[in-house]
């Protein structure tokens, strides 16, 4: 009995011993999540609470890249070139998939073909904010268009990128103000910050956890923001409707896309991963901190999502009248 109890149990630690370091291999050493945007920004800030999740879940390590340029075609294109083997992720905007076919007569990609939907990320709200250029007497959307006609070389606003929904957003609003609102695209609303906080430009058109970490300094002030009811996580500034701007109700989301061919478990073992980081608790409280509402969903559902506001733009764009090439 002890001479069996020992080969039981050297049978047993050898298991033990074994079992990490074969299920160690079957993990791989690098998975790639591509961010088309700058660092510090809310796309950054969103690839980067999901990767710490996926950390020893999908790969032992996972890296977040900003591709940066070409208002996230670069990105995009980058993802586009890699490998199906499920260990290349894109987050982005729905903007560049939904929006820029309508804009550019010929894209890097394929938004159907190139991609593989994985799940939604977040959604949120877009806020318009005006730094130092503007006088502090300024503080509702009235005033700033009253400040733009007595100042209209200095009317203007940034947003993250051309063709983006903060630049139509913003468009749109020009428009119906009657206003010549001058647009300075830039790599992401951060730098479009930096420079609305150093007074080169009087305005910026972006989403609404962009604007929070710098309103306590006082060189940001929020006007406005796009939703159909006032942004939770700025209660204090009131939408663009309730400012007599009745059309302008918009709200965006993120997404997670995988190369297209990527094979049906890698794909499932990755949606499910991500969905599961998109609920954890620290991470919804960290996301929120960015004026972002964590939203996960299926692959299905967000090629769905897709779809839906694909189509919504096309006349948008269309009454807008923006190419890429104007």
């Amino acid at each position: 009995m002890q001479r069996r109890h020992f080969i039981l149990s050297s049978s047993a630690a050898g298991l033990a011993l074994t079992w990490p370091a074969a299920h160690a291999q079957t993990v791989p050493d690098t998975l790639r999540i591509f961010a088309g945007f700058a660092a510090g920004g809310t796309v950054d800030t969103t690839a980067r609470r999901v990767a710490d999740k996926l950390r020893d879940v999908l790969a032992k390590s996972v890296v977040v890249e900003n591709r940066t340029g070409a208002g996230g075609q670069i990105a995009l294109s980058a993802l586009k070139a890699a490998a199906p083997d499920g260990l290349t992720l894109l987050v982005t905007p729905m903007s560049m998939l939904g929006i820029y076919p309508h804009t550019y007569k010929k894209l890097p990609y394929d938004p159907v073909a190139d991609f593989q939907p994985v799940s939604q990320a977040v959604r949120f709200d877009f806020g318009f904010g005006v730094g130092p250029m503007v006088p502090a007497t300024v503080k509702t959307l009235a005033e700033f268009v009253a400040w733009c006609k007595a100042n209209s070389k200095d009317a203007n606003f940034g947003s993250p990128a051309a063709g983006s929904v903060p630049h139509f957003v913003a468009e749109l609003f020009g428009r119906a103000a009657g206003i010549d609102l001058k647009h300075i695209p830039y790599r992401g609303t951060q730098p479009a910050i930096a420079d609305l906080m150093g007074g080169q430009v009087a305005s910026v058109s972006g989403p609404v956890g962009e604007f929070l970490q710098h309103l306590p300094t006082g060189r940001v002030r929020l006007l406005a923001t796009s939703g159909n009811a006032r942004n939770r996580f700025a209660p204090t500034v009131p939408t663009y409707a309730e400012q007599g701007f009745r059309d302008i109700v918009f709200e965006e989301w993120f997404g997670f896309f995988m190369p297209t061919k990527v094979p049906a478990e890698a794909l499932a073992r990755t949606s499910t991963a991500i969905r599961n980081a998109l609920s954890a608790p620290d991470v919804v409280d960290a996301l929120a901190l960015m004026g972002l509402e964590a939203r996960p969903s299926t692959p299905t559902e967000l090629a769905a999502l897709l779809k839906r506001d694909t189509e919504r733009w096309a006349p948008l764009v269309k009454t807008i009248g923006f190419t890429a090439d104007s």
